[in-house]
């Protein structure tokens, strides 16, 4: 007999998530020090390419007195990055966090351990030498790469190494900004794909320790402070709805932006190992005329966050670098997009509360508030990141009092882009390579339904003391087409199974010498992943179903589990169609999206 439970293996369970939480400690330990070094190593080359002194002093190429020089820079970083890519791995290009979501869907988590050195040395050149680009996204890539590659070394399985995959990258953002919930957040809604006490609880282990070297290597003040911003009033709120619905028309078209950058590259005759460098005539030249859309930036962000920036500032913030960053990013360069994404839509946020402070000086809206909400609103259109955009801006600033205005600019934002685009911007790139990413995170419908539900009576019932004549005989008169049988004895009590096909119909041998060696059966409250697990692993294509005593009071097939899923699908699928059921709604919600969908 057999008949597993899952709840024999609670004990199994809970040991498993102990070490991959321990791991995950560990690993977000190491990140930490990688984390501080890789800013320490973007530093050193700034200092050396800007300003030819050998310093890890924190600096940034705006003071540069290179003059027109200051053109070469971002080539020569890029052309080695080029060669690294395409001598060492073509997967240090791009910004992370699309490769990671790639590795997790589609390749059981495993990320090659070259990465773990080559993807934070190829940002460090391309940041460091002007590249537009934040420091989170490499430091997360390999986060990433460390915890694949610890799950490797010590061979878990492929699930419990996406764990560690996830942890290991959200710890890398939670040392590299303070930001522990956040991060937690990014792994629930970017990589994770699921919500469960064995994923959460080593992800956040692991954010916790990330954001505790962060206070350790870098500092415990939140990473953007700013001055304290006032009290919401209710026209304000209106006013940032009306903003952040704007910023999320922004968002798509910035996110749509990147990979049309991307397709022009592409159609270039000559190979993607020179296309950085070209990229970087664009970061060089705009930099010549905004030195401050070079490097990492997040003193630009701190300087939005003031709400004193000066209008041609904005101006450069949201215009040079935008133009700068998605002409680099779509050349396949090294770098993060979660900076630039947080100065682009704070520096566009801000030019928008100056226009409705002009306009509309009774808005009671605040310049500060305006850039907060443009930099979260913008991440969460483009990345469809809710939570992890509002929380990261409440976590990095300590603006309690921006909550409602983030919750509902940022709101908006999503709401809009789910509209206007089919994909976002982190997972654009491997929708195109024909990966599908999860769009929506639901309970396992094979838990909420148990084996009483697609039971089905036995259409025919045999002794064990039945011959196999006697058997044979009892086929021909009743329609059953399954391949195996169940066998009870004179009680009711289930004895096993037997494969019609060893019956023989002059035969008088009984059926209990015929008894499969294994038998394995269910309990009414066993749910669906139970029956497909006794499916997958023994032979007969029946499963018996007993009471409470041992006796069969039905049995499970395959063809009842499928149409019994098919039945759920399909009436979650009519609950929607009812929903939306006013056909004259659709048509004004269908008109409504082609008026926002024109260029």
């Amino acid at each position: 007999m057999n008949h597993k439970k899952e709840q024999k293996f609670a004990g199994n369970m809970s040991r498993r998530v102990f070490y991959l939480s321990l791991q995950a400690c560990i690993n977000a330990l190491v990140i930490g020090v990688v984390a501080k070094a890789l800013v320490l190593l973007i530093s050193l080359i700034t200092n050396l390419s800007f300003y030819g002194k050998f310093s890890f002093e924190e600096a940034g190429p705006a003071g540069n007195r290179l003059g027109m020089l200051v053109i070469i820079v971002p080539i020569i970083g890029s052309l080695i990055v080029g060669v690294m890519a395409r001598f060492g791995s073509k997967a240090i290009r791009g910004h992370g966090i699309p490769e990671a979501m790639e590795n997790i869907i589609g390749n059981e988590s495993k990320i090659p351990p070259v990465i773990t050195l080559l993807k934070p040395l190829s940002a460090a050149i391309s940041i460091g030498t002007g590249g537009p680009f934040g420091a989170e996204g490499p430091i997360i890539a390999t986060g990433g790469a460390i915890g694949s590659f610890t799950g490797q070394v010590i061979h878990i399985s492929s699930a419990e190494r996406k764990v560690l995959l996830a942890a290991g990258a959200c710890a890398g953002m939670a040392a590299i900004f303070g930001s522990p919930l956040a991060a937690i957040l990014l792994a629930i809604e970017l990589l994770l794909f699921e919500f469960s006490p064995r994923s959460v609880i080593p992800v956040a282990i692991g954010c916790i320790a990330g954001a505790g070297m962060h206070i350790l290597l870098f500092d415990s003040t939140p990473v953007f402070a700013m001055p304290p911003i006032p009290a919401v009033t209710d026209i304000a709120l209106v006013t940032y709805v009306l903003m952040g619905a704007i910023i999320g028309v922004v968002a798509a078209y910035v996110s749509k932006s990147v990979y049309f950058v991307e397709d022009l590259f592409e159609k270039l005759p000559i190979h993607w190992m020179w296309w950085p460098a070209l990229g970087a005539i664009a970061v060089g030249v705009t930099g010549y005329f905004a030195p401050h859309t070079m490097g990492v930036g997040y003193d630009n962000i701190k300087t939005l966050l003031t709400g004193n920036a000066p209008l041609a500032l904005l101006v450069s913030l949201c215009v040079l670098k935008y133009l700068s960053w998605v002409i680099s990013l779509g050349s396949g360069t090294s770098g993060g997009t979660l900076a630039p994404l947080f100065t682009i839509g704070g520096a566009f946020g801000a030019l928008l509360g100056v226009a409705v402070m002009h306009l509309f000086p009774g808005s009671g809206i605040n310049i500060a508030t305006a850039a907060l909400i443009g930099m979260a609103a913008m991440f969460a259109g483009a990345s469809r990141a809710l939570l992890t955009a509002i929380v990261f801006s409440l976590e990095t600033t300590g603006q309690t009092h921006g909550l409602l205005p983030l919750i509902a600019a940022c709101t908006a934002a999503y709401f809009v882009s789910f509209f206007l685009m089919k994909g976002s911007i982190m997972t654009e790139k491997i929708r195109r390579r024909g990966v599908a990413t999860p769009e929506e995170y639901t309970p396992d419908m094979m838990q909420l339904i148990n084996v009483a539900a697609v039971a089905t009576n036995p259409p025919v019932a045999l002794e064990e003391e039945t011959t196999q004549a006697q058997a044979h005989q009892l086929l021909q008169t009743v329609f059953y087409h399954y391949r195996y049988l169940p066998v009870t004895d004179k009680t009711g009590h289930f004895k096993g199974y037997i494969n019609r096909q060893h019956l023989s119909a002059g035969n008088n041998t009984p059926l209990r010498d015929l008894l499969e060696s294994s038998a394995p059966y269910l309990y009414p409250a066993d749910d669906i992943n139970l029956v497909t697990e006794l499916f997958d692993s023994y032979p007969p294509d029946i499963l018996a179903v007993l009471d409470a005593g041992k006796k069969l009071t039905g049995i499970v097939t395959a063809d009842a589990v499928l149409r019994i899923y098919g039945e759920r699908r399909k009436a979650t699928a009519k609950y929607h169609s009812a929903f939306y059921g006013n056909t004259r709604l659709l048509r004004l919600m269908a008109r409504g999206k082609r008026l926002l969908a024109r260029p």
